[in-house]
C-alpha cells in the first residue's frame, strides 16, 4: 500500500510541473533592445523608470491579474505576491507620482498591444514565443 501511495505522490508532482508558467520578457523584433538585466525590467515594471537603455521611452504590458503567468512574473522579479504588487501601485496612484504598466485583458492582447507599441515590453510564457518576439531576459531555471 505504501508503494502505490508513494508513486501517486510522484505522479501528482510530475503533473504540477507541467502546467508551471514559465515567463520570459520580451520585445517586438523590430526594437533595438537585445538585453536587459533584472534590474532594468525590475525598473520599468514597478514605474521607477520608463526609458530603455537605449533612450526611447518604455512601455511596460501587464498580463491579467489573477493569472499563474502573472503571479510567477512578480515572484521571480521582486520576490512579491499579486497581493503586495496591487498595494505597491495602490500606493504610488494615490501619491500620483507614477503609473502602472498597461493591464491588457488577457495573453492574446499582451501579444497584440507589444505588437504595436514601439518600447513594449512585456512577459508571456516561453510557449507563447515565436518570430514577432525576441527575448530580453530570462529568469534562470
Amino acid at each position: 500500500m505504501k508503494i502505490w501511495q508513494a508513486s501517486l505522490f510522484v505522479a501528482l508532482l510530475g503533473l504540477g510541473a507541467v502546467g508551471c508558467a514559465e515567463p520570459v520578457v520580451v520585445v517586438s523584433t523590430a526594437s533595438t533592445i537585445t538585453r536587459l538585466g533584472q534590474d532594468d525590467v525590475v525598473n520599468i515594471f514597478l514605474g521607477r523608470y520608463r526609458r530603455l537603455p537605449t533612450g526611447g521611452t518604455a512601455v511596460p504590458i501587464d498580463q491579467p491579474e489573477n493569472t499563474a503567468l502573472r503571479t510567477e512574473f512578480y515572484r521571480k522579479l521582486v520576490n512579491k505576491e499579486p497581493n503586495e504588487i496591487s498595494a505597491y501601485w495602490a500606493r504610488l496612484l494615490f501619491s500620483g507620482k507614477t503609473s502602472p504598466p498597461l493591464q491588457a485583458a488577457n495573453a492574446n492582447e499582451v501579444m497584440l498591444l507589444l505588437a504595436d507599441q514601439p518600447g513594449g515590453i512585456a512577459y508571456i510564457d516561453r510557449s507563447q514565443v515565436d518570430r514577432r518576439f525576441r527575448i530580453v531576459m530570462e529568469f534562470p531555471r
